[in-house]
């Protein structure tokens, strides 16, 4: 990352469904255009979760375009920053970037309550992520 370019940060999950996509989403929201956002799992589900679209839009926040992708090597080497989200072994390795893994529950198959905690989670750990970067 230089001095001239905007960070980016790849958020990572085995769904690209819940954990990842609300983080991307969070990130988007507070930090704008100053940061890229990309999200991906390891094994992408269909659609996004929707009581973590729901969860979100509780705040303002509307994921309902977004859909699950696929990790692939070269959205890795394009991030100066890689949040893993319990999907272990799966993300591939380089060395200068730097890596967090976030132990967050998985909202799969939780209700809208359930849910909330760790949307909520996200949105603290997102604010420090930004204050961080920029």
């Amino acid at each position: 990352m230089t001095a001239a370019s905007k960070p980016s940060v790849l958020f990572v999950c085995v769904h690209n469904a819940g954990r990842s996509q609300m983080a991307a989403g969070f990130l988007r929201d507070i930090a704008g255009d100053r940061i890229e956002v990309r999200s991906a799992g390891s094994m992408p589900a269909e659609q996004i979760n929707p009581v973590a679209v729901e969860a979100m839009g509780e705040l303002g926040i509307d994921i309902t375009t977004e859909h699950p992708k696929v990790l692939t090597t070269e959205a890795v080497q394009d991030s100066d920053v890689v949040i893993t989200m319990g999907c272990g072994d799966a993300c591939p390795f380089f060395p200068g970037k730097r890596y967090e893994d976030w132990k967050l529950d998985d909202p799969a198959g939780q209700g809208l309550d359930a849910v909330r905690p760790i949307r909520d989670e996200i949105r603290a750990r997102i604010e420090k992520l930004v204050g961080e970067l920029i």
